[in-house]
């Protein structure tokens, strides 16, 4: 059997990043496209707080004025693969998805264990 070693090279920067969604595509080559994104509430430019005796009761103004109503898509990274390394990525994830949720449910099954071991039999 043939063996390869892979050895990993990091730039000096690396440094992983939290997302939580992806937006992309199909390419004209049939490649997929994913951009990395991470998904938060829009800061204020400025605010203007309300204050009586010392103490914020509330807040009179926000810019932009349409603050409450906006989110901030902060794109981390972008991938373009092919469709046979998309299908590994796939099946990868698959696998770690599911040693999460086997973990995940370990205790839940040792408490059901545990319930019928201390069931007295008649």
């Amino acid at each position: 059997m043939a063996k390869i070693s892979f050895k990993y090279k990091y730039r000096d920067d690396y440094n992983p990043t939290y997302v939580n969604g992806a937006y992309g595509g199909i390419t004209v080559k049939s490649e997929i496209v994913a951009n990395f994104f991470l998904e938060r509430h829009c800061l204020p430019k400025k605010e203007i707080l309300q204050i009586d005796e010392k103490e914020v009761t509330s807040t009179i103004e926000y810019d932009p004025k349409d603050l409450q109503q906006s989110r901030l898509r902060f794109v981390e990274c972008g991938v373009v693969m092919n469709v046979q390394t998309a299908k590994e990525i796939v099946e990868w994830l698959k696998d770690k998805i599911s040693l999460i949720e086997n973990i995940n449910s370990k205790p839940e099954k040792e408490e059901k264990n545990a319930k019928k071991k201390a069931v007295p039999k008649k």
